[in-house]
């Protein structure tokens, strides 16, 4: 997969972390944690990475500018995981494989895991695979919503799920592997119609399978591996699993 381009998404605040310095510049185990996402992502196969940056873009692109295989996306206002990716069009908008899509605060995840995403979309030539895990504890995480046959329908997030939604134990990780036209082709049609008012990546999945594209969800990662740090209590924990590991 030397083709394939990791999207890293770090332009985010760290107002839960009480700190001034940017979230994914937070140590874990002594190094920033986006860097393992980094690492991740090489190991899955990517041969270039774009990070999108926004709070305190300079202190992030300085931290981060020995890694030569990393280019950096401006997105100058948080509007949404989609329109984070929208801000990559430039340096991407003409990459025909593979797009690998992670959260840069989420420094559990592990090259093989990620690695089983991209095999997904290959193997099948889907349009999108969807990284999900399984966890009964799902308060808050988006939930995968499948037909009575099993197929992929849409993610649905809580705030918004039926009570009998709310019972599914298989969630939505973040990690997303797409066919790169189809992501850009999706996100031309992505409009900021929730109570955020944002744009969602999320809802690429559902423009693609109603354009009539293979959409899939494959539990290729353990909900481990989808723990994002927000807090310092849950940094605590992810250094807590490194040294386990």
């Amino acid at each position: 997969m030397s083709d394939a381009v990791a999207i890293v998404l770090a332009a985010g605040k760290s107002k839960r972390m009480k700190s001034d310095l940017p979230k994914v510049l937070h140590p874990a185990c002594g190094r920033p944690i986006v860097e393992y996402v980094l690492d991740a992502a090489r190991q899955a196969g990517a041969s270039k990475i774009v990070l999108v940056v926004g709070h305190q873009a300079e202190l992030v692109q300085k931290s981060l500018a020995h890694h030569s295989d990393v280019q950096f996306a401006l997105q100058t206002e948080q509007l949404g995981t989609g329109h984070a990716v929208m801000c990559t069009r430039e340096l991407l908008g003409t990459h025909t494989g593979p797009l690998l899509i992670l959260a840069g605060d989420t420094p559990l995840l592990q090259g093989p895991s990620l690695g089983g995403l991209l095999k997904v979309l290959k193997d099948e030539q889907a349009a999108c695979v969807v990284g999900t895990a399984r966890t009964e504890n799902n308060a808050g995480l988006g939930r995968i919503v499948r037909d009575d046959k099993g197929a992929f329908l849409r993610i649905v997030e809580q705030r918004d799920a039926t009570p009998e939604e709310q019972q599914i134990t298989e969630i939505n990780t973040g990690c997303f592997a797409f066919d790169g036209p189809a992501l850009f082709a999706a996100l031309d049609q992505v409009r900021p119609e929730n109570a955020q008012g944002e744009y969602y990546l999320t809802d690429c999945a559902e423009i693609l399978r109603k354009m009539g594209k293979k959409v899939l969800a494959a539990c290729t990662l353990d909900i481990q591996e989808a723990m994002g740090v927000n807090t310092q209590e849950q940094l605590a924990e992810v250094e807590a699993v490194m040294r386990s590991r």
